[in-house]
């Protein structure tokens, strides 16, 4: 019988550091996926308040000591760090932990490796801590959420990890060759 080795998506990958940016990946708990059915997204806001959450707005993540609510397109959030409860009638619901990669790149230059792959304006004025943007990550789509003033994380198909890891560190690479 077959063994299984549970094993990170950029494992032997990461860290990677260079001056002024750092890549790590995040571990954030259990992911699910969480889409209000018709005219019940005032109610699944409500079950997710019970975990201290709340459905975040366009663009924007719900932070709490248990967990976040970050949103991950139109009518869907993702909830992480905890298992939301209640929302069997309310809204489908879908694990999605072993889906997605979570990459954190941190440091004063980590807006200038993101410019060189993401049609974004990362300026903090325009994306500040807490929001969140789907966008274009070289060529593979990924879920940008800026953490802190020089920190964000980098959701990725668990598939396009290892060239997620790549394209971040070569422009990680150029940004530090500047300066």
């Amino acid at each position: 019988m077959a063994s299984l080795i549970d094993k990170s998506p950029c494992e032997d990958l990461l860290p990677i550091i260079t001056p002024g940016a750092q890549l790590t990946e995040a571990q954030p708990g259990p992911v699910t996926s969480v889409a209000p059915f018709k005219g019940r997204q005032a109610a699944t806001a409500r079950a997710l308040a019970a975990d201290g959450l709340g459905w975040p707005e366009v663009g924007r993540a719900v932070v709490a000591p248990a967990g976040r609510c970050l949103w991950a397109g139109r009518g869907v959030a993702f909830v992480t760090g905890l298992v939301p409860r209640g929302l069997e009638d309310l809204a489908a619901v879908t694990d999605q932990s072993d889906g997605w990669a979570v990459l954190r790149l941190e440091g004063a230059q980590a807006s200038a490796v993101l410019a060189r792959l993401c049609p974004l304006d990362l300026r903090l004025a325009e994306f500040a801590p807490g929001h969140v943007a789907r966008a274009p990550l070289g060529h593979m789509m990924a879920i940008l959420h800026r953490t802190g003033a020089e920190a964000f994380e980098i959701w990725v198909f668990r598939s396009m990890a290892g060239t997620a890891v790549h394209e971040l560190a070569v422009a990680m690479q150029a940004v530090a060759a500047r300066g």
